[in-house]
């Protein structure tokens, strides 16, 4: 389950983390603190993404019936 969870992580983080990027630049007022923003919003894309992955590969061997 680790090894999806990974794929899933990597796919999911990238994601999230561009759409923080995404509502960073778009927001006038975010826009003008953009270089400092910008990597928080990438860092917690990477991090809200670690759960949500486990969770989802945790149901994708369930379904599987790969379950560990």
């Amino acid at each position: 389950m680790w090894k999806i969870a990974t794929l899933v992580w990597i796919v999911l983080g990238a994601t999230l983390a561009g759409c923080g990027l995404m509502v960073v630049v778009s927001v006038p007022s975010l826009n003008d603190q953009g270089m400092k923003l910008i990597p928080y919003a990438a860092a917690a894309g990477f991090i809200v993404a670690i759960p949500l992955s486990v969770w989802v590969a945790s149901k994708m061997t369930t379904i599987t019936g790969r379950g560990t």
